[in-house]
Order: C-alpha cells, then structure tokens, then sequence
C-alpha cells in the first residue's frame, strides 16, 4: 500500500476543486500517455534533488518509497510521489513543506485537496 501526492509547477490554483482539474490534467497529459517521454522541468528535477537527499531512493524496497527511483515518476512539471504507507505521514510532511519552499504545487489526490 503506498501513500501518493502530486507535485507540480505551475500556479496554484484557487482551490480544491480547480487544483483537481489541473492535476487531472498533468497526470493525463504526462503521467498516462506511453507515447510520448517528456523530460522532468528542471525545477521538479531540483525538487526531487532535495527530496532524495532527505529520503535517498535507495531501490531495496526497505526505504520510505514505493516506486524508487523517484525521478522516473516525473514528467515535464509534475511529479507523482508513491511513499510507502508506514513513513508516509513524515515524508508526506516534508515533501509538502519542501514544495513550498521551492515553489511548486503541492496536492493530495486521495484527499483530493491541495496540500498546504
């Protein structure tokens, strides 16, 4: 079981509910698609930097990431976080807070809310 959110560049929207059009959006336009591989913007690919330096993907399965490495889960301005369940609350923390601090967009699509 993991625990997912959504990072991207980009405004951030007004609430809620925009925020869950626009992340629809990316992930359909980014995330789904096989035809096309876009490369990570450079401000997710500092974003997810920072965040493995914090929480290495170390690959063994025994750290917080569910789908390691981190970087293959992003394309163009989004990238799609799956944390494993048991340090989710902690890492989910950190890589909001860290979101913030390098502008991007933070949203939970579980909860379908944007992360503070």
């Amino acid at each position: 079981m993991s625990y997912d959110l959504a990072v991207w560049d980009g405004d951030r929207p007004l609430d809620d509910d925009q925020a869950g059009l626009v992340y629809d959006e990316l992930f359909e336009r980014y995330l789904e698609s096989d035809d096309v591989v876009v490369p990570a913007a450079p401000r997710i690919v500092a974003y997810v930097e920072a965040l493995v330096a914090r929480y290495p993907d170390d690959g063994d399965g025994s750290g917080v990431w569910a789908s390691p490495p981190v970087i293959d889960e992003a394309s163009g301005p989004l990238v799609y976080l799956l944390m494993s369940y048991g340090k989710a609350g902690e890492v989910s923390e950190y890589a909001a807070a860290l979101a913030r601090e390098h502008g991007l967009v933070c949203f939970d699509p579980q909860e379908e809310r944007l992360r503070p």
